[in-house]
């Protein structure tokens, strides 16, 4: 009869129900935090180590398509790395919820199975690391990234792969479960590709090669070692607690390492062995272009000839090649609304309450000067801190709150920040700006249009015509995600009908903002950061007392509040006090039983 019962929600459970519901109705940052702790069963020694998590904390139901899908609203070019990573990770994540729902089913484990860790070449600068980042956050999976090049054969130098196993256990908020469905992302893995010789530091390589090989597979990693003083701590503060010593371990085997590198030279062996197979390609390699057209044809004997063991390269099935982006490559890289060099740049200008716009042409010279650099997008930024930091130190300590960047602020920044010093309120250059404003604003509109309709077909009540152009301009000042205001615009509207419904209960007066108030609230809690129920509290502190001396006079009951009943709240309620009282006038009587009563 107990299993007929409703399973008791655990503490973060009703923690959890609480602040989702108290947000919805007060704001997205309330937490319930309870100091007490409810009674949980019994659960064996391995299972309290672990927070509840793993894939159902990830909730991953992406298809290869829909996250490739994703990528390509941030990465340009790359079309085959982004279709591998893609598809290959879906696959992993897929294949081991397929797996551990099987295991529960008949509980057999599966053995022999090949991971799909990933092997990423490619030059500096053409979005290796950002790619992985970028899945790792869509997916909700924690990431961490090292160098090959830090890690010793040991541990004792400069560390090794168990280290960041453990700082995967801490980028899951050490949850153990989700850790053992990271990702861990390792650079630089061409520089511990050992030559024929058998002495100097190739040794070395050949044996970090060697400790990667059962992490890359699957083994237990200890979370407490003798060299981190933290790990020791929490082992005695556990002890301290159940008189148990406690052995955390985490489990590799669903831990995707995704391994990158330049391998230059590669190409070369490509080229060569090519050449002994007679399949043409008999020009040398010369450019990163000729060299990227052999990569593709990269197989597991030219990364043995680079210097890798065939155990190593057995651990890296899949094999992804960047290709090197052009000068029209990095301009399309800063055309990218989702572009984070841009994103940062403004950021850094909006701190000091400047809003910095740039048209086409400066960013077509920025992606000229870095395709020089041959740096790809790593380039990008230096050429644009060269430009912009003189604007950067000296407009803050000015009135300017705007700056175009147009081709005469790259070619010639001091001149062009001499002139706006002198004449800060230029009219062409306010003219040129506010240009530029709206022609971005036009294409935001344009892109929620193609894109965002799922928003306002399913919520034609909130996004009115104005309430849309809220979003843009929230988006154009913040360079937040569409998505993230579009939330934040439904919650706050939400917040909005559920304080009317609160006013009632608690003062008696039924209350609606018309649409433009609702308009002016929404606005002022995105500019403010803050939640729309703030926005309504803050105007109406003296509505209950308004509307009360309205009803003793007319008894209505009933209001609805324009959008001067939120920008000037004391004025509004004054004007309907007095329209009020000369609408319904005291008799004779009543004025002197209120003269009595004073």
């Amino acid at each position: 009869m107990a299993d007929d019962y409703p399973k008791f929600p655990s503490q973060e459970e009703l923690e959890k129900e609480l602040s989702d519901y108290l947000s919805k109705k007060y704001g997205h940052r309330i937490k319930v935090m309870s100091p007490v702790m409810v009674p949980q069963a019994l659960e064996s020694s391995r299972e309290t180590s672990r927070r509840s998590g793993g894939l159902d904390g990830i909730k991953f139901s992406m298809k290869p398509q829909e996250l490739e899908g994703y990528l390509n609203q941030y990465v340009i070019r790359q079309e085959q790395a982004k279709a591998v990573l893609a598809t290959k990770i879906c696959t992993h994540y897929n294949r081991v919820r397929s797996l551990q729902k099987k295991s529960r089913l008949n509980g057999e484990q599966a053995v022999g199975r090949i991971k799909n860790n990933i092997l990423l070449i490619g030059p500096t600068g053409v979005g290796k690391t950002y790619l992985v980042k970028l899945i790792a956050r869509k997916l909700g999976v924690p990431f961490v990234k090292g160098d090959a090049t830090k890690f010793s054969e040991t541990g004792y130098v400069g560390g090794d792969v168990e280290d960041l196993v453990r700082e995967l256990v801490l980028e899951a908020n050490e949850d153990i479960d989700l850790a053992e469905h990271g990702i861990i992302y390792i650079d630089e893995v061409d520089k511990i590709a050992s030559s024929q010789n058998s002495w100097g530091p190739d040794v070395s390589r050949a044996g970090v090669q060697r400790a990667l090989l059962k992490p890359m597979e699957e083994t237990e990693v200890d979370l407490k070692v003798a060299h981190d003083p933290i790990s020791q701590i929490q082992a005695i503060e556990q002890f301290r607690k159940t008189g148990k010593r406690e052995k955390r371990t985490v489990n590799t085997k669903n831990i995707l390492f995704i391994m990158s590198g330049a391998f230059n030279g590669l190409g070369a062996l490509v080229r060569k062995r090519m050449q002994k197979q007679g399949i043409g390609f008999g020009a040398t390699v010369e450019s990163k272009d000729e060299e990227f057209t052999y990569l593709k044809h990269v197989k597991a004997e030219d990364l043995m000839a680079y210097g890798f063991e065939s155990e190593f390269i057995g651990r890296l099935p899949v094999v992804a090649v960047l290709e090197p982006l052009s000068g029209e490559d990095l301009f399309q890289i800063l055309k990218n609304p989702n572009n984070p060099l841009i994103l940062s740049k403004k950021e850094d200008f909006r701190s000091y309450g400047i809003d910095i716009r740039f048209e086409d042409e400066a960013l077509r010279v920025f992606a000229d000067r870095a395709f020089k650099e041959k740096t790809g997008a790593r380039g990008l930024v230096s050429v644009m801190e060269k430009a912009l930091l003189p604007f950067e130190k000296s407009l803050p300590s000015t009135s300017v709150n705007c700056l175009l960047v147009d081709v005469d602020v790259v070619r010639d920044p001091q001149g062009e920040l001499e002139d706006i010093l002198n004449n800060p309120d230029d009219p062409q250059r306010q003219a040129d700006y506010e240009r530029m404003l709206n022609e971005e604003k036009s294409l935001v509109r344009d892109m929620i249009r193609r894109r965002k309709n799922h928003y306002i077909e399913n919520y034609p009540l909130v996004f009115t015509p104005d309430r849309i152009e809220l979003v843009v301009e929230h988006h154009l000042k913040t360079m937040f995600p569409i998505e993230k205001i579009f939330d934040e615009v439904i919650l706050m509207y939400n917040q909005v009908r559920v304080f009317e419904s609160d006013f009632y209960e608690k003062h008696g007066f039924k209350i609606n903002f018309n649409e433009e108030a609702i308009n002016e609230i929404i606005g002022r809690a995105l500019d403010r950061d803050t939640s729309a129920t703030a926005i309504c509290n803050e105007v109406s502190r003296d509505y209950a007392h308004a509307f009360k001396l309205i009803a003793d006079r007319s008894g209505r009951l009933e209001h609805i509040i324009p959008r001067k009943g939120v920008l000037t709240p004391d004025l509004y309620m004054d004007f309907i006090i007095r329209d009020n009282y000369r609408r319904y006038p005291l008799s004779s009587s009543d004025t002197d039983r209120e003269n009595k009563e004073l």
